[in-house]
């Protein structure tokens, strides 16, 4: 009888024993059922900042025995940076493991287009780590530069939009990194060929694809517009493009442009000088650098957005049939009341 006591008890302890280890260590501590929730741990976090920030995100049903856990294993001192999804289910011994080892997820950063090189640092800066002012000097590094053949003006033509996986808190020179190998595969030799063919440099053709990509959201138009550019750039007349006189007074809103604004003195200015501006407006798409590529053989030296404003153009290849455009264009305007 003693013997079966003695056996149930050890049993009962045995049992509590499992129960309590499975209730630390296994059992799920996360407070969402459903949906996965991120916390971020920056570079050189203390022990006190991480506990403060699995506190205050609020993730975790039991954070006192997630901090139980995590001091038996030795997590203290060896918290890895980075950005880390909580999933639902989680248990103390999973979490502790993954703070440990840093098996944090990438952010995915989506480029779409974006006007200035500084809207671009302030996207990085809002989705990583780092700041503005430390990708700014990484992008604008003389050295990197070089490698690619650009000009700082022409630093933009790296970004090209799509969508990138990157580490949270990777270092800027780790991100320059990422978009110059984007860079890099974009250019294909086929590509490399098409612009050499038209006889402009890669930043060059990125600059006048930027200026087709403000000018028109048809793809199906994309091809004409660049050879309207195309074609006043080979016979040395001004561009006169719209959107690079928004770029160089840094106003995107203006709705017409007037001749006091096509005056501004700015060598982004195309109505101000000749010739190619010295970096891109925006970051194009794949679809506009292509159109440039593409080299379509037209007469076309002048386009206006139709009347209907239906967001496709008009195309002529004489000054009096753009004027006659122009006016239908302008009379359209007026009557909606657009200044």
């Amino acid at each position: 009888m003693k013997r079966k006591s003695t056996f149930y008890f050890g049993l009962i302890l045995v049992l509590f024993v499992a129960a309590t280890a499975y209730w630390y260590l296994i059992m799920s501590n996360t407070r969402y059922k459903n949906n996965t929730h991120h916390v971020y741990i920056p570079t050189g976090c203390s022990n006190e900042g991480f506990k403060k920030i699995i506190i205050d995100s609020n993730v975790l049903l039991r954070a006192h025995s997630f901090f139980e856990v995590a001091s038996k294993m030795g997590l203290w001192g060896h918290v890895k940076a980075g950005r880390y999804a909580i999933k639902p289910g989680m248990g103390n011994y999973e979490l502790v493991r993954m703070f440990r080892s840093g098996q944090q997820v990438p952010v995915r950063l989506v480029i779409n287009k974006l006007r200035t090189a500084g809207s671009f640092f302030q996207k990085l800066d809002g989705a990583l780590e780092a700041d503005s002012v430390s990708f700014a000097l990484a992008f604008t590094d003389t050295a990197f530069l070089n490698s690619l053949q650009l000009t700082s003006n022409q630093m933009p033509a790296v970004i090209i939009p799509a969508t990138y996986e990157i580490w949270w808190n990777a270092e800027p020179k780790k991100v320059v990194d990422k978009f110059s190998d984007a860079y890099k595969a974009f250019w294909t030799t086929t590509r490399k060929q098409a612009a050499a063919g038209i006889g402009l440099s890669i930043p060059d053709v990125v600059t006048i694809a930027s200026i087709v990509e403000e000018e028109t959201n048809q793809n199906d138009e994309k091809e004409m517009v660049a050879s309207v550019y195309l074609n006043r750039w080979r016979k040395g007349m001004k561009l006169d493009a719209d959107p690079t006189v928004k770029f160089a007074i840094g106003d995107f809103s203006l709705r017409r442009i007037l001749k006091v604004h096509t005056q501004f003195p700015s060598p982004y200015n195309t109505y101000w000088r000749v010739g190619i501006p010295p970096g891109p407006i925006c970051t194009p798409s794949a679809s506009s650098i292509d159109a440039v590529l593409a080299n379509k053989k037209t007469d076309y030296l002048f386009f206006c957005a139709r009347e209907d404003f239906n967001g496709h153009h008009n195309f002529a290849a004489t000054y009096e049939t753009h004027l006659a455009n122009a006016r239908k264009y302008q009379q359209a305007l007026n009557q909606r009341g657009i200044r």
